[in-house]
């Protein structure tokens, strides 16, 4: 929770990211809030009031994975929303003259996206959350110590790139900096 909440003010791509993990770690212990508890939270040296609302918080993701059917898969609503926002910002940049370091980013990075949904077994997804995809597996293998590819690397660096100019804009978006420019 205190992580999720410094990584959305300062960076949204990290953000997502931590978030699909904490997904994962909660699927990983079955939804248990106690198993969490003994896995999560108490790693923490925080005192009591803090893990109490870090209990809390898990507790709400818990329910709200159960309520919203993505218990054994899928984000959560509050997730895919702030993706939408991404894309949305996405296409807004994209349109607009103003932007052409963007525009040349995105453009480098897509033949590596367009390369990693013909491998992929999730073709309809969309391409901002193909490019999150690709760098939560690539974070996962080197979590896992394993190694990466030189094709992999190299898509991940055109990908990485975009995708941080993406974040950087989200936030002058936020700020309103952006305002008068796409508009």
């Amino acid at each position: 929770m205190f992580i999720a909440k410094q990584l959305k003010g300062k960076n949204i791509v990290e953000y997502l990211l931590y978030m699909w993990q904490v997904e994962d770690l909660l699927r990983a212990n079955k939804l248990d809030i106690e198993r969490v508890k003994q896995t999560i939270i108490d790693q923490y040296r925080i005192d009591e009031g803090r893990k109490c609302e870090l209990v809390r918080w898990y507790e709400e993701l818990i329910e709200m994975m159960r309520l919203e059917g993505v218990a054994e898969e899928g984000h959560l609503q509050i997730n895919k929303n702030t993706l939408l926002a991404l894309t949305d910002l996405h296409l807004r940049l994209l349109r607009s003259s103003k932007f052409p370091f963007y525009g040349a980013a995105y453009y480098k990075a897509l033949p590596y996206i367009v390369e990693l949904r013909s491998k992929s077994d999730k073709k309809e997804l969309p391409e901002l959350e193909t490019c999150l995809d690709a760098l939560y597996g690539v974070m996962l293998l080197r979590l896992q110590k394993k190694e990466i590819s030189s094709g992999t690397g190299k898509a991940m660096e055109e990908i990485s790139r975009f995708i941080s100019l993406l974040a950087n804009y989200y936030n002058k978006d936020r700020k309103g900096e952006l305002d008068e420019i796409l508009n």
